[in-house]
């Protein structure tokens, strides 16, 4: 594929700005304006011209003349004759040709600039991104791990979309993200993503088949980047672990266990349905000891300790093992979401 095809996927936050069609209606009314009005002061001097067809100059015959006059095109058929028109020639039809020429060159011009300038956004970005995060599938799931990545602190230009739907795309550049259009399981979509230099990568694909395909093709691609992904059903779990995926939710069976812990005890599944929601009420997070909190017990800890992060293992806070923290271990806790503003 051409790196301009390649480019073309990539679709940039979107900035505000006039809508295209907006543009063009606004300098193609400009231009008839220019038009029109150099059609009328012809007309109104016509006593200064002379046709060679006609004795007399015709509101058409103006308009031809003011047609040819402004487009430079000059078929010399009608000139001005009298002081009066040519010195109106001289201070008002001229500059007028300059305005009509600005408004059908500077169109032109402002296509090309625009997307020069847009080649050079993509240049930047590529140059600039890194240890970002990944978005495979902009669904309902995607769109809440955007919002809970967001509500964790990560900013949005360090988020990318992908997603075989273009409009899907564009409405993730409407949310201020990086989108790519195409098919995750492909290798030069996941390179348009710079999913090389990405840490953390979310598979959300509505298909767990699609879903393996895409782990697979983001292990060859980056082998340390933390790889979240979520499947429909428990039996396709085990595979996409075995793809490379670190963390492996189960969607349907999930919310199942939420259903059923709701139906026996509402108020435990309403605190869990708070737990699941970032940035309301309680959250989960992980964060490193402090040097104050090592040596102590996770019960020491000002806010609640629910698991010991300790190289690749993670231990319960009543695992014996865990009783005393260290300094280079990192803490689960539950916390309470702080107001914004």
């Amino acid at each position: 594929m051409k790196a301009g095809e390649a480019d073309a996927r990539i679709v940039l936050p979107a900035r505000r700005g006039v809508p295209p069609l907006r543009q063009v209606g606004l300098r193609v009314a400009i231009a008839l304006a220019v038009l029109v009005a150099t059609t009328l002061l012809v007309y109104l001097d016509r006593a200064g011209y002379h046709d060679n067809a006609h004795d007399t100059l015709s509101l058409l015959d103006a308009a031809y003349y003011a047609t040819v006059t402004l487009s430079t095109t000059g078929y010399g058929d009608i000139t001005p004759v009298s002081d009066g028109a040519r010195l109106a020639n001289i201070l008002v039809i001229t500059p007028l040709r300059v305005v009509f020429l600005i408004i059908l060159v500077g169109t032109t011009l402002e296509v090309l600039a625009e997307r020069t300038r847009r080649q050079w956004r993509i240049g930047r970005w590529r140059s600039s991104v890194h240890d970002h995060a990944v978005i495979v599938g902009y669904g309902t799931k995607g769109r809440s791990a955007v919002q809970t990545l967001l509500g964790q602190g990560l900013g949005k230009e360090r988020i990318v979309v992908v997603d075989p739907q273009r409009r899907v795309v564009e409405q993730a550049a409407l949310d201020g993200l990086t989108g790519v259009v195409g098919d995750a399981t492909r290798t030069d979509t996941l390179l348009r993503a710079e999913v090389p230099k990405a840490a953390q990568v979310v598979v959300a694909t509505e298909r767990d088949d699609t879903a393996v395909l895409v782990a697979l093709t983001v292990r060859q691609l980056n082998r340390a980047a933390t790889l979240v992904a979520a499947v429909r059903e428990d039996e396709n779990a085990p595979l996409l672990r075995q793809s490379g995926a670190d963390v492996v939710v189960t969607s349907s069976s999930s919310a199942g266990r939420l259903l059923g812990m709701s139906m026996l005890s509402p108020n435990a599944g309403a605190v869990m349905e708070d737990l699941l929601t970032y940035g309301k009420g309680l959250n989960v997070v992980e964060r490193p000891v402090t040097r104050a909190e090592a040596g102590q017990s996770p019960r020491a800890c000002p806010d609640l300790v629910v698991a010991v992060v300790r190289g690749r293992r993670v231990l319960d806070f009543a695992d014996p093992e865990a009783a005393e923290l260290r300094l280079t271990d990192r803490v689960i806790t539950i916390q309470r979401s702080t107001p914004v503003g």
